[in-house]
C-alpha cells in the first residue's frame, strides 16, 4: 500500500521508525537495522556526531571560572535547570536545553533535564547499570500497589546478557539477590578507602554489600564485541562532556554507527514528531507527522512498525497528542493511564566523613565510578520495615581531599596546597518512588509551543512512603560510616523534586490489564500493535537501580517480538 501525504504528495514509506536517538532509541535501531530493516530515526534537535564534544579536552582553567555559568546566562537561559545548582556547567552546558526555548509549566515542581541533540542523555548519564530482580518485578503485585508487571526477571534475563556483553559493564559478580550478577568487564577497583569501608560494613551488616560501581564504561576492549566507534576507558572522569574515545556507551559511539554501516539507517535530525498516524480501518497506525524545527514544515513519514523512544516526557507527549476518532484522548489511552504514574528517583540524601589513617596511600587516575551499596531493606522477611514499602541504594566514593587553601601565602602555600588531606567517603542515597495515578503530566493543548505543539504541564511530588524512607536511608549511612571509623560525620535531607534524579518514568506504563495498563509485555499498546514504546515511559515500578540497562534489554526484546511478529505476518 501507498501512502500519502495530506496535501495529496505519495511519502517514502520506511520499514520502520524509531523516535529519539538516545539510549533506546539508538538500540531499537541498532537492532532493526541489523535485521535489514530500512529504518528513519527522527531526532528533534540538532546532530552530533561521535567526536563533536567541544569540552572533552579542555583543562580545568579554559572552563571560564572554576567551570560556572555566570549568573546572568542562569537567569537568562537555565532558570529551572540549574535549581539543582551543581547541574548547569560550563563543560557540558552546550547538551542542556535552554528553559527559555523549550519551556514547561508545573503544578507541582518538576525539574526536566534533557537535551535536543543526536545520542539524547546517552552523551551525559551517569553509566551506572544495574539488573532488576524479582524482588522488584513482583512488589507490585505483592504489595497491592499500582499493576503486576506483566513480565518476570526469566523473561528479561537473557536481554540483560545480550545487551551487556554489547555495552560492555564493568563490575564484580557479588551473587546478590536484589541485583543480579552479569556479563562484567573486569571492575575499576575499589581504593584502598573504599575497600576498607567494604569490609567494615560487611563485618558489622552482614547484609550491606560496597562493591564496585558496575559502569558503562570499558574497563578492557574486545574488538569482537564491541563494535562501533569505542576504546578503552582513559580514566579521565569527563565522561559528562561526551568521550572522545568512545570508552562509555553512548548511541553516538556504539549502536547509531552500528546501524550505519549495515546501510538500512536513515537519520533525520530537527525533526519533532508531533503525532502517530492512525487508520482506523486497518486497526493500525500507518507513520508520523514531523514538524521540521528549522523550516517549520509540516511533513508526514510512513512504516510498518513504529518504535516510540523519546524518552517518558517526549513518548508520553506524542501519544497524549495522537488524538483522533478513535483516540480522543491520546493513542492507547483506553485505559486513562496515559501521563500518569509518573516516578524518579529520589535523592538529595547522604552522608560523608573522613577517614582517619591511609596516609601513605594514593591511587591513579581518576576512575569512571566509585561503589554501590545495593538495597537492602524490605527484601526478606528479615529486612522488613513496618514504616515503609521498598528501598534505596547508595552510589559513592572515596578520594583525598585537596590541599590546605588556608596556609600562608608563598613557598608554605604551594607546598601544602601540593599535600594531600586525609581520605572523604561521600554517599549518596537514592530511594525508590511509588507508582501513584495522581502523580501525573498532561498537555496544555491552548498553549502551544515554538513548533506548534501543546506545552507539557506536570503534577508530580514525593509522597508519604518516600517522605518515610528517606530519613532511614541517611541513618543506614551515617551507621556504615561509623563502623568504618569515620569522623566528622555529616547528612543532608533535602527532597529533591520529580525529574532531579533524570530517571524519570512510568507514564506509558507495562501491564496484563488494557483496561489498567498503556502497554502488553512485548512492549506494544494494547491497542495498536505495531507501536512498540520501550523508553523509561513503559515502566511499571521504578526500583532503586539505574534504569537505562533496563530499557535497552527491553528494547532489545520488543525488536525481536516485532521480528518474529512481522516473518509470521502478524504484523
Amino acid at each position: 500500500m501507498s501512502y500519502y501525504y495530506a496535501n495529496g504528495k505519495q511519502s517514502v514509506t520506511y520499514d520502520a521508525i524509531v523516535i529519539g536517538s538516545g539510549i533506546s532509541g539508538g538500540f531499537a535501531a541498532m537492532e532493526l537495522c541489523k535485521k535489514g530493516y530500512k529504518t528513519l530515526v527522527l531526532e528533534r534537535g540538532r546532530d552530533i556526531k561521535h567526536g563533536d564534544y567541544p569540552t572533552a579536552n579542555l583543562d580545568a582553567w579554559e572552563l571560564g571560572i572554576n567551570n560556572i555559568v555566570t549568573q546572568e546566562e542562569i537567569a537568562a537561559h537555565y532558570y529551572k535547570q540549574n535549581r539543582l545548582s551543581w547541574w548547569v556547567r560550563e563543560e557540558h552546558k552546550h547538551f542542556i536545553n535552554k528553559d527559555d526555548e523549550y519551556p514547561y509549566d508545573e503544578v507541582e515542581r518538576f525539574d526536566w533535564i534533557r537535551g535536543h541533540h543526536v545520542g539524547g542523555r546517552s552523551l551525559m548519564w551517569g553509566r551506572h547499570c544495574y539488573r532488576w530482580s524479582d524482588i522488584d518485578f513482583e512488589a507490585n503485585a505483592k504489595e497491592g500497589i499500582g499493576v503486576d508487571w506483566p513480565i518476570r526477571y526469566k523473561d528479561i534475563e537473557p536481554w540483560y546478557d545480550y545487551v551487556e556483553t554489547f555495552v560492555g559493564i564493568s563490575g564484580q559478580k557479588e551473587g546478590l539477590k536484589q541485583v543480579p550478577d552479569g556479563q562484567f568487564l573486569k571492575p575499576f577497583p575499589l581504593n584502598c578507602a573504599e575497600q576498607h569501608l567494604r569490609e567494615s560494613v560487611l563485618k558489622m551488616f552482614p547484609d550491606r554489600v560496597v562493591t564496585p560501581g558496575r559502569v558503562a564504561n570499558l574497563s578492557e576492549f574486545k574488538p569482537d564485541i564491541h563494535k562501533g566507534l569505542r576504546g578503552k576507558c582513559q580514566s579521565r572522569a569527563r565522561c559528562v562532556r561526551g568521550c572522545p574515545y568512545g570508552a562509555y556507551f553512548s548511541s553516538n559511539a556504539a549502536t547509531l554507527p552500528v546501524a550505519a554501516e549495515t546501510g538500512n539507517l536513515t537519520l533525520r535530525p530537527f525533526s519533532a514528531v508531533a503525532e502517530i498516524l492512525y487508520d482506523k480501518d486497518l486497526k493500525r497506525a500507518t507513520g508520523v507527522r514531523v514538524v521540521d524545527t528549522q523550516t517549520k514544515e509540516s511533513l508526514e513519514f510512513f512504516a510498518r512498525i513504529i518504535f516510540c523512544n523519546a524518552s517518558t516526557v517526549g513518548s508520553t507527549a506524542i501519544l497524549l497528542n495522537s488524538r483522533s476518532d478513535r483516540f480522543p484522548n491520546g493513542m492507547g489511552n483506553d485505559c486513562e493511564e496515559l501521563g500518569h504514574n509518573m516516578m524518579d528517583h529520589h535523592y538529595g540524601m547522604g552522608v560523608a566523613g573522613t577517614l582517619p589513617g591511609f596516609e601513605d596511600t594514593y591511587y591513579k587516575g581518576r576512575k569512571p565510578g566509585g561503589f554501590y551499596i545495593p538495597r537492602f531493606r524490605n527484601i526478606d522477611s528479615a529486612s522488613r520495615q513496618k514504616d515503609y514499602l521498598r528501598g534505596f541504594g547508595y552510589q559513592g566514593q572515596a578520594a583525598r581531599s585537596t590541599g590546605d587553601f588556608s596556609a600562608a601565602s608563598g613557598a608554605a602555600f604551594k607546598e601544602a596546597l601540593l599535600k594531600p588531606g586525609p581520605y572523604q567517603i561521600r554517599v549518596t542515597c537514592f530511594g525508590e518512588m511509588l507508582p501513584h495515578h495522581d502523580n501525573k503530566m498532561y498537555l496544555n493543548f491552548d498553549k502551544l509551543d515554538q513548533n506548534g505543539m501543546p506545552t507539557i504541564v506536570f503534577d508530580a511530588k514525593l509522597r508519604e512512603n518516600e517522605m518515610a524512607l528517606r530519613q532511614d536511608g541517611v541513618n543506614c549511612g551515617l551507621e556504615m560510616l561509623d563502623a568504618a571509623g569515620c569522623k566528622d560525620l555529616s547528612s543532608y535531607n533535602d527532597a529533591t523534586a520529580p525529574g532531579a534524579c533524570i530517571h524519570e518514568m512510568g507514564t506509558a506504563r507495562m501491564g496484563n490489564d488494557p483496561k489498567t495498563s498503556v502497554l502488553n509485555k512485548w512492549n506494544q499498546i494494547h491497542e495498536v500493535t505495531n507501536v512498540y514504546v520501550t523508553d523509561g515511559s513503559c515502566m511499571t515500578s521504578a526500583a532503586t537501580q539505574n534504569p537505562s540497562i533496563t530499557y535497552m534489554a527491553l528494547t532489545a526484546r520488543a525488536v525481536d517480538h516485532a521480528h518474529r511478529s512481522i516473518n509470521r505476518n502478524e504484523l
